[in-house]
């Protein structure tokens, strides 16, 4: 019988630190500081229930995919795939309770949210683009938390999500290095197979800087004040420090460039709009 840390382990439970950290910062600026705690709670249960969905509908989608895969092979060792698609749905069903609880405009677009989450998992089958696929299932976080706590979809969520995009969009190239040979046995599609490993490497450096001007510019749109735009320089320098790492190529260094430097990022971003209110207040 497989225990809960299996599971936690097969959905990768500890990079729930690159989503968390951006939707908890939008419900900050969004609330002008902390909101009530049943949107706080509500805002973290859909979080949880549909990344826990996401992840196990990409276990599955890429079942086969991953067994073939040295660096993942193990991963249908940890859980069965009825398990699997039973915590789908069961995620599934507690992401849209979840919203429910949260305002109408929040139950209205939750399948539209699992829809983006759950495409991302098909995509790199016929498209070079499925690092930005992953990039927008992950913008969804910050918008959604914003409408949980407003009621209504404004522009600065927009910028966040667009800098939130280009993130991840450029870490995950950085960790698709480690799959390029397999992808292209597969026939499986990323922009490391199409550009090579140093393009991509390429990329991913200006998919950072444009995501770090994004964030200036959700400050801007937001009127935050000294202490976020501070925070900015402890993101900037996470992100040389994950391009610096993973030009070591190693997978020991594009895994600590991978883990590291992002959970720095969102760390920072999140003690930089939680603080950054009360220092305006």
């Amino acid at each position: 019988m497989n225990s809960p840390a299996d599971f936690l382990r097969f959905i990768r439970f500890s990079h729930t630190v690159f989503a968390l950290p951006f939707a908890l910062g939008a419900m900050f600026v969004a609330a002008r500081g902390l909101p009530p705690l049943p949107t706080f709670a509500g805002i973290l249960a859909a979080m949880v229930c549909a990344r826990t969905a996401a992840m196990t509908f990409n276990r599955l989608a890429d079942w086969e995919f991953d067994r073939r895969n040295p660096r993942t092979e193990n991963r249908h060792r940890l859980v069965g795939k009825n398990v699997a698609a039973a915590w789908c749905l069961a995620s599934s069903a507690g992401f849209i309770l979840s919203a429910w609880s949260l305002n109408t405009l929040c139950l209205l677009l939750a399948p539209v949210a699992l829809a983006i989450v759950f495409f991302y998992s098909l995509s790199k089958r016929f498209t070079n683009f499925a690092h930005f696929f992953l990039g927008l299932a992950l913008a969804v976080a910050p918008v959604g938390a914003w409408i949980a706590v407003t009621g209504r979809l404004e522009f600065p969520p927009l910028v966040l999500a667009a800098s939130v995009l280009l993130w991840v969009a450029g870490f995950d190239l950085i960790y698709a290095t480690q799959d390029c040979e397999v992808d292209r046995r597969e026939g499986l599609h990323s922009m490391v197979v199409r550009l090579g490993e140093s393009g991509a490497m390429r990329l991913a450096v200006w998919l950072h800087i444009a995501a770090l001007a994004g964030l200036a510019g959700f400050g801007l749109a937001s009127g935050a004040g000294g202490i976020y735009f501070a925070s900015l320089g402890v993101i900037a320098a996470a992100l040389v420090y994950e391009h610096l790492e993973a030009r070591r190529g190693d997978v020991a260094s594009v895994n600590r460039a991978f883990f590291q430097a992002n959970a720095v990022v969102g760390a920072a971003f999140v003690a930089g709009t939680f603080f950054d209110h009360f220092a305006i207040a």
